[in-house]
């Protein structure tokens, strides 16, 4: 594989109807790339913080206020597709995935082990309390507990959280719920804790009992807690949400741009995960075919399902930290026009957040503060992410759920209706907002098929028909020999005037006749090249659109 990835993103795949240059082929032979190239070495690369509240600033203050860039991602393919990379692996959606799969999620069968727990060090980040501590076999934990008026509720977040974003294919973190017997800890003689003059001292046990008051208890005297595992390279901090990191040769694709990383506010909206910060994420350099890569990590994704409300906070989701048009009207009705939020009927259970799915609309969505890759989401973008909500089956949501451990069935069943409810909602609103078709393949006899992603997800009904155009595609020019046209009412369509000679690429535009959805008229056009094995899809360009959505129903599905 040829390292060309960032000149194909930044030139041919950005602008997908731009013309084909003439110092070079359209595609290549390893095209559609499946991965993206990460051949030069990391080893260099150091440490590199970014100040939480210098960043809170900036993206409530300057952040907001930015316009998207209309610019098409930048890391796709040749299909229209992320391909995996050390940010980013293909899983949901891609290929089947079973209940047993999401349940598992990144974890090893190296489970802790907590017949005794040697404490290292203070949590230093996050509102939970907790502990760095080593287990039994000697393994390095990060260790938190629930607070005590949401017993369960934010250990259970972080597991379900966590099986998600990785069947979503974000690198996560191995973890786990526990539990943790203060009867049977130890505390390393090395282990220190800042007190409020600035000084390290050594920490006491009653340091710890001053975390605990904060935890919520178990009858028999235990806590339950959830560990994540200490990565094994070396940390190097955080990753921005823009720009690239100057240290790491392999990341030439500004991050407002990557895919993957404008699809959470997609992603964010359905599990309400509003802390979405350079803090909560996480480079660690990695060995990889020889030489080191930087592999990125959503770190921290606990703070999803509702479970980032301070009790009595309810905003979560509905507006920023500071979130000026809001606030205004409230002040200027002196409280009595009440914002969205406060009229929500929350269904409450002690293990679960504030979360709902029957007001939930994901176009409105918003985080605690907004990213530059976050106010750059343009439709091609939220389709894409709509895509892989909607592949979650209720078997593979109620798996994730289960995963949180709930005492409460009832509980463990609202919350999973809860995520069907919203995952129905992301469909509904950006599945029929452009031309859905998708998963074209042509046959040797010139039959092409393919799927309407929104009508297979059962938010729109079936066009009233497909057109096409089909022409013969010249790669090395650019130039193209007309076939012909042909209609069908189902997704597969007969080439008019097939000849199996006719050329080594094809070019088919296609397009839905749809009174309900006029953007639905602007074609999707389909490259498919001839090999031994038959005609493969190299090419597949969607045509550029702002970020609209379809109107969400006053009631989601519940299944």
């Amino acid at each position: 594989m040829r390292g060309r990835f960032v000149l194909i993103a930044a030139l041919v795949l950005a602008p997908l109807v731009a013309p084909v240059s003439p110092a070079g082929p359209r595609f290549y032979n390893d095209d559609p790339i499946p991965r993206e190239p990460e051949t030069r070495d990391a080893a260099g690369a150091a440490p590199l913080g970014i100040d939480l509240f210098y960043e809170y600033a900036y993206n409530l203050f300057v952040t907001a206020r930015r316009k998207p860039t209309n610019t098409r991602a930048l890391n796709v393919n040749t299909i229209d597709e992320v391909p995996d990379s050390s940010w980013f692996t293909n899983r949901v959606g891609a290929s089947p995935m079973s209940a047993q799969q999401i349940a598992r999620g990144p974890n090893s069968d190296a489970k802790p082990a907590p017949e005794q727990w040697v404490i290292l060090r203070e949590k230093t980040s996050g509102t939970n309390p907790g502990f760095t501590v080593k287990d039994g076999n000697g393994q390095t934990w990060f260790l938190q507990f629930d607070p005590p008026e949401y017993p369960g509720a934010s250990t259970a977040d972080v597991q379900i959280a966590t099986k998600v974003f990785w069947a979503l294919g974000y690198n996560q973190v191995e973890t786990f719920i526990t539990t943790f017997d203060p009867r049977r800890v130890v505390i390393d003689p090395t282990a220190t804790k800042r007190r409020l003059s600035g000084e390290r001292t050594p920490f006491t046990r009653d340091d710890m009992q001053v975390v605990l008051e904060r935890a919520a208890r178990t009858n028999d005297g235990t806590y339950r807690a959830s560990v994540g595992r200490l990565l094994e390279g070396k940390v190097l901090g955080n990753f921005r949400y823009a720009g690239t990191r100057p240290d790491d040769p392999n990341d030439l694709v500004p991050h407002e741009h990557r895919r993957e990383l404008r699809a959470l506010r997609v992603f964010g909206a359905w599990m309400n995960l509003v802390d979405l910060k350079a803090g909560n994420t996480l480079d660690e350099l990695v060995a990889a075919n020889g030489h080191s890569v930087i592999r990125h990590y959503l770190q921290d994704v606990g703070s999803s399902l509702g479970m980032a409300n301070d009790y009595g906070v309810w905003d979560q989701g509905w507006e920023y930290f500071y979130d000026g048009p809001a606030m205004r009207k409230r002040l200027l009705s002196f409280g009595f026009d009440l914002s969205p939020w406060q009229t929500v009927p929350y269904v409450e259970y002690p293990s679960v957040g504030r979360f709902e799915g029957e007001r939930f609309d994901p176009t409105t969505w918003k985080p605690q503060t907004p990213t530059t890759a976050y106010m750059n989401l343009d439709a091609d973008d939220a389709f894409w992410a709509a895509r892989r909500v909607a592949a979650f089956s209720d078997e593979l949501i109620r798996a994730a759920v289960h995963e949180g451990q709930f005492s409460d069935p009832a509980a463990e069943r609202h919350l999973a209706a809860v995520l069907m409810q919203r995952r129905d909602r992301i469909a509904q609103a950006y599945l029929p907002a452009i031309n859905p078709v998708v998963d074209p393949k042509l046959s040797p006899d010139g039959t092409l098929v393919f799927e309407n992603a929104a009508v297979a997800a059962g938010v729109a009904e079936a066009p009233t028909a497909y057109s096409t155009t089909w022409s013969w595609f010249d790669n090395a020019t650019g130039a193209t020999r007309p076939i012909g046209a042909a209609e069908s009412a189902t997704t597969s369509v007969a080439a008019p005037g097939w000849s199996r000679d006719g050329g080594q690429f094809v070019e088919i535009d296609i397009a839905c006749a749809s009174d309900a959805h006029p953007s639905w008229q602007q074609p999707v056009r389909a490259y498919f090249r001839r090999t031994s094995a038959g005609w493969k899809l190299v090419g597949l360009e969607r045509p550029a659109a702002p970020l609209t959505a379809s109107a969400p129903a006053k009631r989601g599905a519940e299944k």
